[in-house]
C-alpha cells in the first residue's frame, strides 16, 4: 500500500466578485481534483481554535496528525530545520522577512526612506516581500547584515526570496512579535516587538535599516524601479521542536518532497527523509515536474511521501484573481494529473489532497477555509456524479468541518 498526502498551498480562497461570486478553484477547470472528489469524500477541515495564526505551516502540522497548540513551535524553528541549520535546545529562532518600508509622507521613489530615523509611527510597511526579492540580491543583503550585527548570540542565515533566519543564541522567546503581511499599507507602530526581549529585537531590526537602505542592492533595485529590501522584519520565533517521529507511530517509511525551507522541515520535524527535489529555473512548469518527479522517485522507495506545493508568490500576491484561476488549472493537469497517474501503478494506495489559503491576506473575520478530499485507489467514481473539488460545492455545504490533526488515522486506519 503507498500513501501520499498532497498539500496544495494557497488554492483556497472567498467568493469574489469579479468571478461572479464563485471561488478560484470553483471558476477554475479541475479534471484531476473532481475526479478525487468524485471517487471519495470531500469536505472541510477545522484546527484548534487557540492555534493562532492558520499559516499554511499550521496547517502542514496538523495534517501530519500533531496538534499545533502542543507542536507547533512557529515558522522559525520549522524554517530551520528546512535549511539544516543547527538549534541548540536554548536558542530562539526568529522568521527575518525582508521587507520594504518607507517614511508616512512619502509614497515612492529615493525618498521613501530617507526621513526615517528610526522605525516608529511614522514608518509604513510598503511591502512584506520586498518587491519579491529574489534570493541571489537577498543572500548578499544577509551576509552583509550578519557581517556587522552577528556575534556570538546572534546570527543571520540565508534562506530563499525575502524569507530568511535569525537565531538569538540563548535567547528570550516570549516577546510579542507580529507577521508583516498583516501590516502592509499601514503604520507599524503598534506591531513592532514588545514584551521580554523586545529591546533587543527592535535594536536589531533599526540597525538592518540603516544597514539596508543604502546597500549598493539597494540603490541598483531603485535604480530599476524595484522596491528596495530596506529592513529585516523579526517574527515567527520559537525552539527547536521534538516531536514522536510518524514513521514509528505507524510502522511506516516515509519523505517530504518540498521546495519550501518550512514545509521541508514540518516533514524533517516529523521524522520523515527530505527528498531531493531536481535543479529547476523559476519556470513554473520546471517546478512542477520537478516535484512530480520527485514523488515518483520517492513512491518506489517509501510507503508514505507528504508533498507540499502549490502557487508562487508572484501569484498569491497578483492583484487579477484570474490569474490564480489559470494557476490553478495549471497545477491540476501538470501536478495532480501525473501524480494519479503514478499511483495507478500501484495496486493498492490512498490519497488525500488538502488546500488551504496559504498567504496569510488580510481577509479580515472571513478567512477562507481548508478543503480536503480522501480517496481510495480501488473506489471507482460514482455514476453520475456531479461532485467538484471546491468550497461551495454542495458536496459540503453545511456540513461540519472535521479535525484537521484527525485525518492521519484515517489515512491509515489499520497501520501502513
Amino acid at each position: 500500500m503507498k500513501y501520499l498526502i498532497l498539500h496544495a498551498d494557497g488554492m483556497a480562497d472567498l467568493a469574489c466578485a469579479e468571478l461572479g461570486g464563485s471561488t478560484p478553484l470553483q471558476a477554475a477547470k479541475t479534471l484531476f481534483l473532481d475526479q478525487i472528489a468524485q471517487r471519495g469524500e470531500v469536505g472541510l477541515l477545522s484546527l484548534p481554535s487557540d492555534a493562532g495564526t492558520a499559516g499554511s505551516d499550521v496547517t502542514g502540522v496538523a495534517v501530519l496528525g500533531y496538534d499545533p497548540k502542543k507542536y507547533y513551535p512557529g515558522p522559525g524553528p520549522l524554517e530551520a530545520a528546512g535549511l539544516g541549520v543547527t538549534v541548540g535546545d536554548q536558542d530562539v529562532v526568529f522568521r527575518c522577512t525582508m521587507v520594504t518600508v518607507r517614511g508616512e509622507s512619502t509614497s515612492s521613489g529615493k525618498d521613501r526612506a530617507a526621513d526615517i530615523k528610526k522605525l516608529g509611527p511614522h514608518v509604513v510597511m510598503e511591502d512584506a516581500t520586498a518587491g519579491l526579492i529574489e534570493t541571489e540580491q537577498a543572500r548578499e543583503l544577509v551576509e552583509a547584515v550578519n557581517e556587522q550585527l552577528g556575534s556570538e548570540n546572534i546570527q543571520f542565515y540565508p534562506g530563499s526570496g525575502h524569507r530568511h533566519l535569525m537565531v538569538w543564541v540563548g535567547g528570550k522567546s516570549r516577546a510579542t512579535c507580529v507577521d508583516p503581511q498583516q501590516l502592509v499599507g499601514h503604520s507599524i507602530a503598534e506591531a513592532l516587538p514588545s514584551g521580554d526581549g523586545a529591546d533587543v529585537l527592535r535594536k536589531i531590526m533599526d540597525a538592518s535599516f540603516f544597514i539596508l537602505r543604502d546597500h549598493p542592492v539597494n540603490e541598483e533595485r531603485e535604480q530599476e524601479g524595484l522596491k528596495p529590501a530596506n529592513c529585516l522584519w523579526l517574527w515567527g520565533q520559537g525552539r527547536a521542536p521534538l516531536w514522536p517521529p510518524l514513521p514509528e507511530r505507524y510502522q511506516i517509511s516515509g519523505a517530504v518532497v518540498s521546495a519550501s525551507d518550512v514545509h521541508r522541515g514540518v516533514g524533517l520535524c516529523a521524522g520523515l527523509d527530505a527528498a531531493e527535489l531536481p535543479a529547476a529555473s523559476g519556470d513554473e512548469s520546471e517546478r512542477f515536474a520537478g516535484c512530480v518527479t520527485a514523488v515518483v522517485q520517492e513512491l518506489a522507495k517509501r510507503d508514505f511521501v507528504y508533498l507540499h506545493a502549490g502557487l508562487s508568490d508572484d501569484v498569491l500576491h497578483a492583484t487579477n484573481v484570474h490569474d490564480k484561476v489559470q494557476a490553478i488549472e495549471r497545477f491540476d493537469a501538470q501536478v495532480i494529473g501525473p501524480i494519479l497517474a503514478a499511483l495507478a501503478k500501484y495496486p493498492a494506495y490512498r490519497l488525500l489532497v488538502v488546500c488551504d489559503p496559504g498567504l496569510a491576506k488580510g481577509y479580515g473575520s472571513d478567512v477562507p477555509p481548508i478543503l480536503y478530499a480522501l480517496c481510495d485507489g480501488a473506489a471507482q467514481p460514482s455514476v453520475g456524479s456531479s461532485t467538484r473539488f471546491h468550497e461551495q460545492d454542495k458536496t459540503i455545504a453545511g456540513s461540519a468541518p472535521r479535525d484537521a490533526t484527525k485525518l492521519m488515522m484515517r489515512l491509515f486506519p489499520r497501520g501502513a
